[in-house]
């Protein structure tokens, strides 16, 4: 059988390509854009809620790789009609990264090469969590969406990233295994947003600007909350896979600023 991929996960086609696998890469989503430069001739089949599920079925891939929270049940039900290899993936925190690369190597470890370069990034990835140790207890908000705010509960993977260097997300809420609850909205009069010491504004999926600082600045004076506000790198914090190396050294340049 010859391989076939078709990637509906923007970090683990990242990963794949690190890997060695982009010459088997038949499509991707539109949000799948690093590394760029070995993605661009890879067809583009919608985004990864709103999949192009008949364009993906010319594409006759022999294996699809998808995510439990970014990808919907109905995609991949309609996928495992005609796809002879799911690869379902869920990565719920920084220490799930080694699941993941033995996930990679075990499926596709015939291609020359994949098997090592997983032993590499999870190397790697060990290095910079040895570095990485809690530092004093903070207690953040992470916002991932505005109109309606929304933003992450404690057992999804960009919490327990921050959890690392020991910031903690508010609410005090978990979501479950998958789900809109691993989201919450939430609004500015709440009141646990008075033990919140900072606001973090991601860059992805929604792209925080400078205005938008302001605006949350003006949000939390207006309840009379005395947060600090900045931006951070949603890709990095968010992203696993072989982001999730520089993720975690990126945690402790956030941790260092916040000093």
């Amino acid at each position: 059988m010859t391989l076939r991929i078709a990637s509906l996960v923007p970090s683990v086609t990242e990963l794949l390509a690190d890997l060695g696998l982009a010459p088997w890469l038949v499509a991707r989503t539109g949000f799948c854009v690093h590394p760029l430069s070995l993605l661009t001739q890879v067809p583009k089949v919608g985004g990864t809620k709103d999949v192009q599920v008949d364009k993906l079925r010319r594409l006759a891939p022999t294996h699809v790789v998808v995510n439990v929270d970014e990808n919907t049940r109905e995609t991949v039900d309609a996928l495992r009609q005609f796809v002879p290899h799911v690869v379902v993936t869920h990565p719920c925190g920084p220490q799930d990264n080694f699941a993941l690369y033995r996930q990679m190597a075990d499926v596709f470890g015939a291609v020359d090469g994949v098997a090592e370069r997983a032993h590499r990034v999870a190397r790697d990835l060990e290095a910079e969590l040895q570095a990485t140790a809690a530092g004093p207890r903070r207690r953040v908000l992470y916002c991932i969406w505005r109109d309606p705010w929304m933003t992450v509960a404690r057992d999804t993977y960009i919490s327990r990233m921050l959890a690392l260097i020991g910031w903690l997300t508010a609410p005090h809420v978990e979501g479950g295994l998958c789900g809109a609850a691993r989201y919450p909205s939430f609004e500015w009069s709440e009141g646990w947003l008075a033990e919140v010491d900072e606001v973090l504004l991601s860059s992805e999926p929604y792209r925080f600007q400078a205005a938008h600082e302001d605006e949350v600045r003006r949000l939390l004076a207006l309840h009379g909350l005395r947060a600090g506000v900045r931006r951070v790198d949603g890709e990095r914090l968010s992203w696993y896979g072989s982001r999730a190396v520089a993720g975690v050294r990126y945690l402790r340049e956030l941790a260092r600023r916040a000093d």
